[in-house]
């Protein structure tokens, strides 16, 4: 007994040093990463909140003015609210569509045909193209004299469209960039598509269903979770929009494609006031953070995972 004891004692005691050895090594992994979320994420983060609360060009030291930014930008500043507006359209105009049109295209290109995978590589290429030379390759096809588009008009007697100089089509235009760029969406369909099991199908056309009620009933429901994400994703992106604001309208004509991270971009960069653009980034974390709550509030009723 005494023998059984004093083994169980000694291995008792060599499994506590093994955990705490490993739990030592684990730890020790742990450390780079620590560092850099500490470094690259925590530390900037209480930066941006207290530079929202001064005054600060960049070169001199920042003044604490409290609430003073967060009042400018609600009361007085007479841009603010004319590009969250914007934004706003932006992301009606962009978000819907996109879903739409990635999913259409994920269903026509997920056939076994001849060729199939030099249309996925062809309607996947524009999303991997860098953002400014496909933004210049647009300014040529929306130019309003000698563009491509308006060279088409005219030649089947249309009049021609100011697409990026018509404050009421601008943000369209900017829209349909989103839609020509729908290709990275597609593949994330593309792929949930092909996860779904084929026997479902087969089960179904037992029962006689056609085309339609397979997708409605079986195909959908199965890459909801898919749906999801892409809802999420294409709502961040859209309300951080930056790069055809800058680049081909500079926010016009009239303010009317002034995205709010353009504003942001233009209090930080072109007037110095970075509190004041801390302050209008947070404005945009908040908007952001609702949007996607209500979003995941809602999820349970039209999401659907296999394992519930």
């Amino acid at each position: 007994m005494a023998n059984t004891a004093l083994a169980g004692s000694k291995k008792r005691k060599s499994n506590v040093k093994f955990w705490h050895r490993e739990g030592f090594v684990g730890y020790m992994f742990m450390i780079p990463t620590l560092i850099g979320f500490t470094a690259f994420v925590a530390y900037p983060l209480v930066v941006s909140v207290y530079t929202a609360f001064t005054d600060w060009d960049g070169v001199n030291a920042p003044v604490w003015v409290g609430l003073k930014n967060f009042k400018y930008m609600f009361t007085e500043d007479p841009i603010f609210w004319k590009s969250m507006g914007v934004t706003f359209l932006y992301v009606i105009y962009t978000v819907p569509i996109s879903l739409l049109l990635g999913m259409a295209l994920a269903v026509l290109l997920n056939k076994n045909l001849p060729g199939i995978r030099i249309f996925r590589t062809l309607y996947y290429l524009p999303s991997i193209t860098p953002a400014v030379a496909a933004l210049v390759l647009w300014m040529f096809i929306y130019k309003s004299d000698t563009g491509l588009l308006n060279l088409i008009l005219s030649n089947i007697g249309l009049p021609k469209v100011g697409w990026l100089t018509d404050e009421k089509i601008v943000l369209i235009s900017l829209a349909i960039i989103k839609f020509w760029g729908v290709g990275s969406m597609m593949i994330v369909f593309l792929s949930g598509l092909q996860s779904v099991p084929v026997d479902v199908y087969e089960a179904a056309d037992l029962d006689g269903a056609n085309g339609w009620q397979k997708f409605w009933k079986i195909t959908f429901p199965l890459i909801t979770p898919i749906f999801f994400l892409q809802l999420i994703t294409g709502l961040i992106g859209s309300f951080q929009a930056f790069n055809e604001a800058a680049i081909m309208t500079k926010g016009g004509p009239n303010n009317a494609s002034w995205l709010l991270s353009y504003e942001i971009y233009q209090s930080a960069f072109i007037n110095y006031k970075f509190g004041l653009a801390t302050a209008e980034v947070w404005a945009l974390f908040f908007v952001i953070l609702v949007f996607t709550v209500i979003v995941f509030s809602k999820s349970e009723q039209y999401v659907y995972y296999e394992n519930e």
